[in-house]
């Protein structure tokens, strides 16, 4: 499986990337409170171009709060099946909100089967407005589930937008390079559950396929389970081990698609063989549906040619959705 994977990466990737053992941490507290912004751009420069991953500490969401919503978290997938299933995903169309039981989204359909359960939201809506906006779907089971999720959702929109300013000054653009393109940015808050698995395992069945994440970045937090498995230059898994305090962070295919491939949105994966449950909270923003990324001109040169033509955020970002999704692809087809 690893060969086949490292095949997908341009072979110019061989030559200027520096392999990695394990995934740098960056201390982001200058970034935010503006101490020293160009030394957290340096070492974001580094880990984007060279894992397309990094933990990132000192970020400034209170442990305690994240907490709460980890504890929502494993009492909202505890929930009786049929109370879950009442808020499926497909109840939402084309906006994506809801519960995706396990095997009903498959990142890497061709190979693998996700062993994962699911809950998405995203910004509020009162009607659908079309992909990724519409309204979310909430449980009448925990009363506190609505305000937390939500609250770590604009949280995590600001945090967000902070890193995504500490990207530009490492590609050195102005800090709010992004800011006219996220007016009205797709963004996704999701919930995960993975059961453990036990026995002999395969590439059939695992926690989540290997994949890129497909929009601008992620957030994520992760409990002390691990599972977490990140490939470096010569096609071995890194595990990405839990550290307490911190995100992972990860660029998705319209960074790399921005940067004509200076920065990598790498391949990752999940497998859960702690015989524990594991639960995850990732975060994904993008930007406006109609933005349109096409690589930077600093990103082109006579050694790495233009890559990519332009693309708008939600036609890439859709598309890729509707490869995983089984009530697209019937929805598409009507």
């Amino acid at each position: 499986m690893a060969q086949d994977l490292v095949a997908q990466l341009d072979d110019k990737l061989r030559a200027k990337r520096e392999s990695f053992d394990k995934l740098p941490v960056i201390d982001i507290a200058p970034l935010l409170d503006g101490r020293d912004k160009q030394k957290v751009a340096k070492e974001i420069r580094w880990a984007l171009s060279n894992a397309g991953f990094m933990y990132v500490k000192n970020h400034g969401i209170a442990q305690d709060f994240v907490d709460q919503v980890f504890d929502v978290t494993r009492r909202f997938f505890g929930l009786p099946m049929e109370d879950k299933m009442k808020l499926h995903v497909s109840n939402s169309d084309v906006a994506l909100r809801g519960y995706i039981e396990p095997y009903g989204e498959n990142t890497d359909p061709t190979k693998t089967k996700d062993l994962k359960e699911c809950f998405d939201i995203g910004p509020e809506r009162d009607a659908l407005e079309g992909p990724f906006f519409g309204p979310n779907q909430w449980t009448d089971a925990l009363p506190e589930f609505r305000d937390l999720v939500y609250g770590y959702h604009q949280k995590m929109v600001t945090l967000s937008k902070q890193l995504l300013g500490g990207i530009a000054l490492s590609l050195d653009l102005p800090e709010a390079h992004f800011e006219s393109q996220m007016q009205n940015p797709i963004s996704i808050q999701r919930l995960l559950h993975y059961p453990p698995q036990n026995g002999m395992i395969d590439e059939k069945i695992i926690g989540i396929g290997a994949h890129t994440d497909y929009g601008n970045l992620t957030i994520l937090a992760q409990d002390d389970v691990g599972g977490l498995q990140v490939m470096n230059r010569e096609g071995n898994w890194v595990e990405g081990s839990p550290i307490p305090g911190t995100f992972v962070i990860n660029i998705g295919d319209l960074i790399q698609r921005l940067t004509n491939d200076v920065y990598l949105a790498n391949m990752h994966r999940v497998i859960n063989t702690s015989g524990r449950e594991r639960y995850s909270i990732p975060f994904f923003i993008d930007a406006d549906y109609d933005a349109v990324f096409t690589p930077l001109d600093t990103c082109i040169s006579d050694e790495n040619p233009r890559r990519y033509e332009g693309v708008t955020c939600g036609a890439h970002k859709f598309g890729r959705f509707a490869a995983s999704y089984a009530h697209l692809k019937v929805s598409l087809r009507n």
